[in-house]
């Protein structure tokens, strides 16, 4: 797996998971995401993420572009 897929994977089940314990548990979980909304939109700008960082550092490697 690429680490655009893996993080595009990661955001989504993040913000899904969060949206399903604030409806079940707590509003206080739309921290998170909040929270993650907001790493995405920064990442638009800067083309920084830290999920990026963390999984290069597990060995997933940038798609190559031909």
């Amino acid at each position: 797996m690429y680490l655009e897929k893996a993080l595009r994977l990661i955001a989504g089940s993040f913000i899904v998971i969060s949206l399903a314990l604030a409806y079940f548990v707590s509003y206080n979980w739309l921290f998170l995401t909040l929270f993650v909304g907001l790493n995405l939109l920064q990442s638009g700008f800067t083309n920084w993420c830290p999920m990026m960082s963390i999984l290069k550092a597990l060995g997933l490697k940038e798609k190559q572009t031909v």
